[in-house]
């Protein structure tokens, strides 16, 4: 299940086609705080122009953006040495990048907006994935390694970044 909170105040439920709806209605209700604190946030926006991105600036950006990050996962990998597969740029609502099982390392095009350090952190976050496939204390040090502030990062990551 997910449940997502948009700039205009909208929620979303996405739920597998064939489930109950009274365990829809408990995990609403259980995420309640959660959801009541992103719709507050929210509010804070009421009056400020949000950029919506769409199809077209992904195809624009799509090959600016790989091309940044190819330079920088070649970049620090130079200290780690992982071995991946490919790298994608994609157009995603909800995720900066992501690490598959298959070595190929994914990110949202949207990246390039980002600052530099975030961008960074991202990327780093990513490659790391490729040695530890979580997020346990041993994958936390191989991020420190290269991002030593990775915990305040992340924290201005979640608190400001959350529209993408």
């Amino acid at each position: 299940m997910r449940l997502a909170v948009y700039c205009d105040g909208s929620v979303v439920v996405t739920t597998p086609f064939d489930l109950q709806e009274n365990i829809a209605e408990r995990f609403i209700k259980e995420k309640m705080s959660w959801l009541l604190s992103k719709i507050d946030y929210f509010k804070h926006f009421k009056y400020k122009y949000v950029r919506r991105y769409g199809r077209r600036d992904y195809l624009k950006y799509k090959e600016k953006a790989f091309c940044l990050i190819q330079e920088r996962v070649s970049y620090f990998n130079k200290i780690y040495a992982f071995k991946y597969n490919k790298i994608n740029i994609k157009n995603q609502k909800t995720r900066w990048g992501s690490c598959s099982k298959k070595g190929n390392l994914n990110f949202n095009y949207r990246i390039i907006f980002l600052p530099e350090n975030i961008r960074d952190y991202v990327i780093v976050h990513e490659l790391c994935h490729l040695k530890e496939f979580n997020h346990s204390k041993k994958f936390w040090n191989l991020v420190g390694k290269i991002i030593p502030d990775y915990p305040r990062i992340r924290k201005e990551l979640k608190r400001d970044m959350l529209i993408l």
